[in-house]
Parts: structure tokens; sequence; C-alpha cells
């Protein structure tokens, strides 16, 4: 019996393809970009930009510009010819976006902020909401990933290969619903519209500041592009333009960690816990029952903590191609496919202390339960970890657009997007005992295997951790005892597939101008392993310390870095006793890759299927009002969303006893098979104008009601019987204790009414300050409810509660305003007047609320009754009150240079996969910088640098204050070259 419906897939395996896919083959290629009203994509574009407009205060220019003030010029005209409220990033030229990345290249986009991961932006979070509630599209398409959610991963699309980045705020009916905090779009060249040859060649050295740390150092990384774009003119054929491009890259992403768990709880701060027990924990619960008296003084402590050295190697190959065909005026032709692969492998030497919730004396407690300061006992381990991922992207389409008459336009589009995902870890634990591997005791240790410490993080950012006496933490033959192997891998399959059709029919130049009407047909399968586990552990008999002892003396390894965290404020731990985590488990096991198991069935995998199925109706006029012209649009966009969930429950035989009772007996190699369907059914009205009050000013207004789908991974129909104690029961219904639910497919969709306002003022082509201002009404969060399932156990059917998540009814509001301005100092006397600027600033503030798992509010689904939280609640996901982003520029003659500043205020960041409790990310400000110097009309050299101060990444948990993660990346370089043609 296979877990997924279609059958289990084997890695390398391709996604599913259909019979047009087939058909188009890997030579079809090239996005649609930014057409006026639907752009030939699945997403209604943004239009072409058009040629700059003169004003009175600009004199006409004859020169060519190029680099940031050609990005800012291109960025100002697109945003003003848009019919929505938008804001861009747009190069003109192939590889001129101004960003290493397109994560980082999203952050300078006003009201965008992103969250840092491994040194670089990832989950992009619009206005402050979160990326839950936005939706990203590559060439008008929505595109699959690897992560279980909807967001797209930009690690796989070189940003080289970008031209144009647009966050649509408001919406019109002809977008892909999806969007409720917007809808960032990633648009790659159109040949036609580039209109001229360019074979392009771009070289890039990575310099990575900690490599230098490393006891055997890499080197620098790099990054290759290579290009070419060309448009052919084929006789009564018409226009042929096509486009190629590919990208390959290797480099490496060393990191400093500390972390604790992600299980914190409220211990009494009235008592005193003995060494040898965990501190007395108090909940929501026991307070409001009064076992614990109401305000009883506590402290926040967490389950374990420990040090992470981490070592990661990258390696990146992308294609992206296009064929554009214009027969005429009236028949085009656009085919694009980009293909990607993504394998790292991370290498962690880990110390952790698993036991911290033992023995705290000594305590410094803040009045808010912040532990500053306390002494314990815990088993120390030092675990080696391995893990490798291969991520595979294939995507792309074709589309059509046919002007039969010259009033009435016909559109076609086909996507696909496909995702595969591997991820195995290795992990060997090696643990402190009381005697060493020669048999030696070792002084100062506790009760067979745990160490005195103490732990102090009042002089700095990173806590100082001091192991007594007698212990040393870098003698690897101190860690003796109680090892354990385990291989995880998660595998995951994501794929898309979507048709659209579009009609336009053109009406006049006043009035309603055009009627735009379209429907779209999509299917997202999305299937999961989230973990297959093979697990070996060794305890302390004779055979087992005599095996492990073998293993360490053939394992252990010098610590891998020099420095560790000597760039932290605060620390005291600088090195450990390391090992070869696959040298590990050679010695134990007998072999480094165990391989996945047999039978990957497990109640918490994953096979959902959701069809989506839109129509819209859409009119766009242009209209008079006290003299200036008033355009926008009206429409309606209806969707169903169908999502059919398949997956595993836990089986049980029924046995009879003597007395005609009777009692379950699980078989845990069977499963049954579950299966849940939902519909949902949404209009979503929009309605957007555009005032323009004259040559340089103009207004916008929108108001639209929009939707963000559940993720994926939400969605499992996998359900967990717990069976109550006992082994007499009269039904079966009462030997079943609860049931855990691995997702709920009967999720609603997040829904949301909006309001947007903005006043755009364009001076000239340099210079221009924009405002918005924007409220939303939203559904944003979830809630726990009971609702009964049916099942059938031993062929018995069964009704079992069930505790699932699903969409909360309550409503929520956000409010907010943003600043844009850009300014070139023109009219300075040389060499001044090659200096201009972009910022740009976002507030937004919002009445949600997110208790924490464990101690906030407790709603109790059997009693209705709420137990009152122990701490107060955090806001919304990826909710910064303040973004804002700064760039001065300086253009003379050849060289161009730019200096960067991001900032973002401190956010509440959920966990990828299981809930957990509420995390808090510190705000902080990064620096990066960029110069380039044409050489001549070809070649061209770069400087550029990344995260310049080193700013670390602080995590809170559960409160603001209590530290439980900090990280240090190291700054990066880039020196590069780029030969045009």
């Amino acid at each position: 019996m296979t877990v997924f419906r279609h059958g289990l897939r084997r890695p390398g395996v391709p996604l599913r393809a259909s019979a047009l896919r087939g058909a188009a083959g890997i030579a079809l290629l090239a996005p649609m970009v930014l057409s006026g009203q639907a752009a030939l994509a699945q997403t209604a574009q943004p239009a072409t930009p058009a040629p700059p407009v003169s004003t009175a205060t600009e004199a006409p220019e004859l020169i060519v510009v190029s680099g940031v003030r050609a990005s800012i010029q291109s960025s100002s005209a697109l945003k003003r010819e848009l019919d929505v409220v938008a804001d861009t990033l747009s190069a003109d030229d192939i590889g001129d976006l101004p960003a290493l990345t397109i994560g980082e290249a999203i952050e300078t986009i006003t009201g965008a902020s992103t969250h840092r991961e491994k040194g670089g932006a990832s989950e992009i979070s619009v206005r402050g909401l979160g990326p839950y509630l936005g939706a990203t599209t590559f060439n008008g398409r929505e595109a699959s990933n690897g992560s279980g959610d909807r967001s797209v991963n930009f690690n796989m699309f070189p940003s080289e290969m970008v031209n144009t980045i647009a966050i649509f705020k408001s919406q019109r009916a002809d977008f892909v619903e999806g969007g409720v905090a917007g809808i960032i779009d990633l648009q790659t060249v159109r040949p036609l519209s580039f209109n001229r040859r360019r074979i392009q060649i771009e070289g890039r050295a990575i310099l990575q500041e900690y490599d230098s740390k490393l006891l055997d150092p890499q080197g620098p990384g790099w990054r290759g592009t290579f290009s070419f774009v060309d448009q052919f003119e084929i006789g009564p054929l018409g226009e042929l333009g096509v486009f190629y491009g590919y990208q390959a890259g290797q480099s490496t992403n060393p990191e400093e960690l500390y972390n604790a768990s992600t299980t914190w709880q409220a211990c009494n701060n009235t008592l005193v816990v003995a060494a040898t027990a965990n501190c007395v924990a108090v909940t929501p619960q026991n307070v409001a029952s009064g076992q614990t008296p109401a305000g009883t003084p506590l402290y926040l402590a967490s389950g374990s903590q420990g040090f992470a050295q981490i070592t990661e190697s990258d390696d990146r190959r992308a294609h992206i191609a296009g064929l554009q065909w214009r027969l005429n005026d009236s028949f085009e032709i656009n085919i694009d496919y980009q293909q990607s692969t993504y394998e790292f492998q991370e290498d962690r030497q880990v110390l952790n202390f698993s036991e911290t919730l033992r023995g705290l004396s000594d305590r410094v407690v803040t009045p808010d339960g912040v532990l500053l300061a306390f002494s314990g006992n815990s088993t120390i381990e030092s675990s080696p970890f391995r893990r490798t991922q291969i991520e595979e992207y294939d995507g792309g389409g074709i589309n059509v657009a046919w002007r039969p008459t010259p009033r009435l336009e016909l559109k076609f589009d086909y996507g696909f997007s496909n995702t595969y995902r591997s991820r195995v870890d290795r992990e060997v634990r090696m643990r402190s005992f009381s005697r060493d591997i020669d048999g030696a005791t070792i002084p100062g240790v506790l009760t067979g295997q745990r160490l005195p410490y103490t732990y102090d993080a009042r002089n700095g950012w990173l806590p100082s951790i001091t192991v007594g006496a007698g212990f040393d933490i870098n003698r690897a033959a101190n860690f003796s005892a109680a090892a354990r192997t385990r291989w995880t891998e998660q595998i995951r399959w994501d794929e898309i597939e979507a048709v659209r059709f579009d009609a336009t029919y053109q009406l006049g130049d006043t009035g309603i101008t055009s009627i735009q009407a379209g429907l779209r047909h999509s299917e997202h399968s999305f299937e999961d392993v989230p973990q297959a586990r093979i697990e070996v552990n060794y305890g302390t008999t004779t055979a087992d310390l005599a095996l492990i002892a073998t293993a360490n003396r053939a394992c252990a390894i010098a610590f891998p870095q020099t420095g560790f965290f000597e760039d932290a404020e605060g620390g005291t731990i600088r090195s450990w006793a390391s090992f070869d985590p696959l040298c590990l488990m050679r010695s134990l096991i007998g072999t480094d890759n165990q391989g996945r198991p047999a039978d990957l069935r497990s109640s918490a995998n994953r096979d959902v299927l959701e069809t989506a199925t839109s129509a819209y109706l859409m009119a766009n006029f242009e209209l008079v009002s006290n003299g200036r012209p008033l355009t926008g649009n009206v429409g309606v966009r209806f969707v169903r969303t169908e999502v059919e969930s398949v997956g595993l429950g836990n089986a049980f035989t029924v046995v009879t006893n003597p007395d005609q009772t009777i009692r379950l007996v699980a078989d845990p190699n069977s499963f049954t098979r579950t299966a849940f369907n939902n519909v949902s059914e949404e209009f979503l009205p929009s309605l957007n104008l555009t005032l323009e009050w004259s040559d340089q000013l103009q207004f916008r207004f929108g108001l639209f009601r929009a939707m963000s789908r559940p993720d994926p991974e939400d969605l499992g129909a996998g359900r967990t019987f717990t069976l109550e104690s006992g082994v007499a029961f009269t039904s079966v219904d009462a030997a079943i204790r609860s049931v855990t639910a691995s997702g709920n497919p009967a999720t609603e969709p997040l829904m949301s009414w909006n309001i947007d306002l903005s006043a755009e003022y364009y001076f000239n082509r340099d210079s221009m300050i924009s405002g918005a201002i924007y409220y939303k009404s939203f559904q944003g969060g979830f809630e726990t409810v009971l609702q009964q399932e049916n099942f059938t156990i031993n062929g018995q059917p069964v009704v079992a509660d069930v505790a699932v998540e699903q969409t909360s009814s309550d409503t929520n509001q956000i409010f907010g305003f943003e600043l844009t301005a850009t300014h070139r100092f023109s009219y300075l006397p040389a060499p001044f007047d090659g200096l201009g600027f972009k910022l740009s600033y976002n507030f937004a503030d919002s009445n949600f609320e997110t208790e924490d798992l464990r101690l906030g509010d407790q709603f109790d689904v059997a009693t209705g009754v709420t137990a009152p939280g122990l701490i107060p609640p955090v806001g919304l996901f990826g909710l910064s009150e303040h973004v804002a982003s700064g760039s001065i520029y300086y253009e003379i003659g050849p060289v161009d240079m730019q200096l960067i500043y991001k900032y973002r205020s401190q956010y509440y960041q959920q966990f990828v996969g299981a809930p957990a409790q509420n995390r808090l990310v510190d705000g902080v400000g990064v620096l990066d910088f960029r110069a380039s110097w044409r050489v001549n009309d070809m070649l061209s050299l770069s400087l550029e640098g990344s995260n310049l101060t080193n700013a670390e990444r602080i995590d809170y948990m559960p409160v603001d204050g209590s530290i439980r993660q900090a990280n240090l990346y190291g700054r990066r370089i880039f020196l590069g070259a780029r030969f045009r043609f």
C-alpha cells in the first residue's frame, strides 16, 4: 500500500507531465512581461513603461543613463503607468537589477520586508502582513516550492535574469486570486520588447568573511551567468525573439549559532528547585483552577540550550529561456521555461545542554519573567550533524494572443510549475558520562552523567555559559556514553498546472473603453513525507560503552574553526569536542547512509489536491472629472476552490474480552485510509481609480476584496488515535481518548476588505515623491475546535471528536501609511551633480493578537472556557511596525556607486512546520554597498558588499528580552566582471 493517490515517487523521477507540456518541450520559453492588460500571463501584468515624459521643470536629456539611476527612472515610469496601487523595481537591461539576490531586491521596495535566514533575505511580508497572507508569481504564474507553503523560493531564480519586480498592493478582477497583503510578481526579459541583440557573460567571486576562520577554508565561491537575447525578421512569418540564460555557482555560508529549544515553560519562582528535579511548571489551566494562586511570581525557562558551528556549501544551477513569435499586430505566441537545481550540504558541530529546566538556583529574574542568570546541572552532548538537500524546479508555459478583429482580443495561457525536494539529516549524539572512554573517572560529574554549569545573559546579547571544573568540554574522550544515531529524510512534491482564457472587447476611447472577461482552472498537488526516520540508541552496558569508545577514538576531529563567536557581545564558549558524523555512523552501525525506511507510511503524511476554478468580468473606463482624466476599472472575480485530501490513520483490531467488554490492539504496520473533501466559493469585487490632477500629480484609489488560501501543508487528512488507559470498554468510541489531526482540509480561505489611497508627484524622471494610506479588515488567524468525524475501525463505524484548526471568524484591522521619495541633485555643480537618493518608509499597526501556544490564553474546546494566559500575546505574523530602506547613489562618468541601508523593527516570526511557541525577531538594520566601473562599452567591473556591519540576528521567546537564538553570518564581498556584446 502506498501513501499517495498517484503512488510514492522515486527521487529524481520527473514530476507529472501533461501531453501539452510534453509537446512544448524543454526548449520552450520566455516570459510575458508587463503588458497593459492581462499581459499574456495568468495574472494581469503592468504596462510596459512609457518613454519618460518631459515636463516643464526638466530639459530634455540626450545622454543614455544606466546603473542605479536608470533603474530608478524605469521603476518610477512603470509605477506611473500602472492602473493599480503598486511599487516596482525595474531594470532596462539584462542583469541590471540593483541587488545581489531577488530577496534583497524586494526588501528595497516600499512596504516590503524580509526575514533573514543563513544571512540572506527570505519570506516576504508586505505592509506588515505575514508571508502566508501574500502571493508571489513568476512571469505571472503561481510558482511551486518545497517549503509546504505558497511562497516562492527566491533562491531558485537568478537575480541577474529578473528585470522587473512589481508589488501590486491593490488588485483587479483579472488578477490571480491569492493575496490579502498583495501580489509580488517577478518578470524576466521579453525578447521582442528588448529590441536589440545582447550576448552577456558575467562572473562573480564570492568572499565570505567567516570562511577564513575555518581550519579547512573552502576559498572563494563563484557565480557565473551567460545570457543571450536576439530578434529576427522572418519575412512573411513576422518577427521572432529568443532569450536564453544560464547560471551556475558555488558558495559557502559559515554561521555561528546559539539557540534554545522551541519549548518554554513558566516556572514557579517562589519554590526551591531540587538539584535532581525540574522546576515546577505553572500553566494557565492550573492558575485558573486555583491550583496555583493568581499572581504567583514566574520565570520563563527552556528545555535545552546549545551552540552550533555551521559550515554550508551551496551548488546552484539554473536555466531560463524564452521564445516570442509575433506574426503580425494581431497574432503572437510566447513560450517560456525555467529549470533550476539547488543543492546544499550543511555540517554542524553542536554542543547541547539538554536538561536546562533541572536544578535551577541562584536565579536572577526580571519583573516580566525573563530569566537572566542561574545555576543548574544538565547532561552535555556533542552532536555532529550532516544535512544534504536537493531541490529541483521546472516551470513554464505557453500563451497565445489573437486579435481576430480590431476590437476583440483573445488570449490563452497554459502554465506548469513543479518542485521536488529531498532533505536528509544524519545526526549522532555523544553524551557526557562519569567515566571517559578509557574508564577513568571524570571529577565533578553528578548522578552519572550531569554537569553543573552557570548561565548569565546580563553582559551582552550572547549568553555566557560556564561548565563546572573537572569536565573539559574540549576533550573528546569525555563524551563516552548513550550514543544515538538518527537518519531522517523529508520528501516533498509540489505541482501546479493551470489554463486561462481571456477576452477583451474595445468599445471606445472614452466612457467604458473596454470589457474584459476570463476563465481560469488550476490543479495544485502537494504530497509530503515530513519525517522518515531510522534511529538506533546505545546505553551504558559494557558492550555499548566499548563500541562508543571505538567510534570516539576513530572519529574525533579538531573543532572546525577559530574565533567562534569572537564578534559577539558576551559569550564564553569558543570551542568543544567535535566528531565526524559520517565516521561515527559507520563505526556504530556500519553505514553512513541507511536509506529511507521500506515503509514510509505515516499519519503525518499529506496528499492534497486543490482544484480552483475562477471567472471574472471587468470594465475599464476613462472619464473626465472637472476637466481632469479619471481612469480605472471595476469588476468582480468568482472563485471556487475544491480540496481533496487523503491521509492515513492508525489501524486497530477489536478484541472481545471474556466479560464481553472490548479492547483495542494497535497494529503498527497497518493503516486506514482517510479522505476529506471541501468546497469554498468566494466573490472578489474590485474598483481602481486614477485621477490625473496635472502632468505631474496623480491620485489613486483602490477598493477590493481579497483572499489567501491556507498553505497546502495545513490541509493534511492524517489522523493519529490515542487510546484510553485500560483494557475493558463497552464500545470502540469509549476506548479512544483523542484524535490528533495532521491538518484540516476544511480550512477556509482567509478573507479581507481593503482600501488604498495614494498620491504621486513626479518632478522629473529622477525625482518623485509618493505617499499612501491603507486599511484592511481581515481574517488572519486560526482557532482550535472539536469536530465530529466518521471512521471505520475493524469494520465498525465510529464517530470521534477531532481537534482541528480552522479559520477564525474574528476579523482584525491593520492601518498603515507608506512614503517613497527619489531625487537626483542634478542642479548641483560637478562633481556633486551625480548624487541622488531613494528613500522608503512603511508604518503598520494592527489590533491582531497571537496568543502563545502553551502560556497564552488556553481555550478548552470541551468546556468552552478560556483560561487566561500567563504572558502577553504578540502581534501578527510578519508585522514590523516600522520598515524603512534608503540608498544614496553617486554616478560620475563610468563609475556608479550605491550605499543601501535596510531596517525593520521587531516582529513575530512563526516556525516552519509544526506549531510552536511565540518567537520575536529583534529589530535590525543591514548595510550593503555596490560599485561598478564601465571600462568600455563591452566590459564593466563591480565590487559589492553585503551585511557590512555584520549585523547579528537575535530571537526572543516567548516574550521580549528572553533570548532564544543568536546568529552571526559575517560579511560577504562580491567581485565581478561583465562582458557585453
